[in-house]
């Protein structure tokens, strides 16, 4: 073999072993790639009403425990803007109490994108009072009253009442808690005088503590879990309203207590969904999953609120 050959063999074996490592080195990437996210790992972003903070951290702090390679991050914020983040496709989870419509569902199908809505929890909205207010049992139509600008102050209620004007206290102005009064009730958009908006769900409590004619707007989920240290100091600062049902024994009040909430004898109750937009099971899916599983609904069941798609026994006790 001449020197020739000998060059033109050496050079086509470097090739040959180029390309070989080359190619090994994109299927590693690819590889790589493709194993970035997956169920239970990953680093995510997802959005929830700052209504629901509680129970999201909550099962965010035991699902990355279990999982030490999935990293997410929550953001909070009022319902408009995580819902317009969500439709625009800046984030791929939401935590909420909206859900899309059909027309929405349907512009999202157009653009081939399936949003798939999973009920994971019941929560209630509370009307939280002033500790030294006394009239603590409101009846379905004083609560209307109130919301419609019927009942101005508290001695249409109690004519014995001190505390005067009625001021209605909400967490934000675009906030999932005063749509859903805003429906139940028919309310305009632009609402009354005595309605007003602070940042969030623990400033309502705030407001509330120092005002006593003030009736406050809050999910319960602030409340509701008697192991939690912040709950339980929440709870000491204001009380919680118990409301009969519409058109119903007006001798019947109820508390936005678990019972109540499952079998809504508390009238102000709604769901608690996780909206998604993953186009492949990515830990995104492998959240909701969790949540909706035996371990998320056990977290729910302890915060107080009361579990979705986990079967439920309540238990009556009666005072003999």
């Amino acid at each position: 073999m001449n020197n020739y050959q000998k060059f033109k063999k050496l050079v086509g074996s470097a090739a040959i072993t180029g390309f070989i490592a080359l190619l090994l080195l994109t299927c590693k990437n690819k590889g790589t790639a493709a194993l970035q996210e997956t169920p239970t790992s990953g680093n995510i972003k997802i959005e929830a009403d700052e209504s629901f903070k509680p129970i999201v951290e909550a099962q965010l702090a035991t699902f990355t425990t279990l999982y030490k390679y999935a990293h997410i991050t929550s953001v909070y914020k009022a319902e408009n803007e995580l819902v317009a983040d969500f439709l625009n496709d800046s984030v791929k989870v939401i935590v909420t109490s909206w859900a899309p419509t059909e027309e929405q569902k349907k512009t999202l199908l157009e653009a081939q994108t399936v949003v798939r809505t999973n009920v994971v929890a019941y929560d209630a909205l509370a009307l939280v009072l002033n500790k030294n207010n006394k009239d603590s049992l409101l009846t379905y139509e004083n609560v209307n009253d109130i919301f419609t600008g019927k009942i101005t102050d508290w001695n249409q209620i109690n004519n014995a009442s001190k505390l005067g004007k009625i001021n209605v206290i909400f967490d934000n102005t675009h906030s999932g808690n005063i749509r859903y009064f805003r429906e139940k009730f028919k309310l305009p958009q632009q609402l009354a005088s005595n309605f007003y908006a602070v940042n969030n769900n623990p400033e309502v409590i705030e407001y509330v503590s120092k005002s006593p004619g003030a009736v406050g707007i809050l999910s319960v989920n602030w409340i509701s879990d008697r192991e939690d240290s912040l709950s339980i100091s929440f709870t000491k600062k204001i009380k919680v309203a118990a409301v009969s049902l519409p058109y119903l024994d007006k001798e019947l009040f109820y508390m936005p207590v678990q019972g109540s909430i499952y079998d809504k004898t508390y009238p102000f109750v709604r769901e608690v969904n996780i909206c998604s937009r993953e186009s492949f099971t990515g830990l995104g899916s492998g959240f909701v999953s969790f949540v909706a599983g035996e371990k998320g609904q056990r977290i729910i069941l302890k915060s107080g609120l009361v579990p979705a798609t986990m079967p439920i026994r309540i238990i009556q006790v009666k005072n003999e």
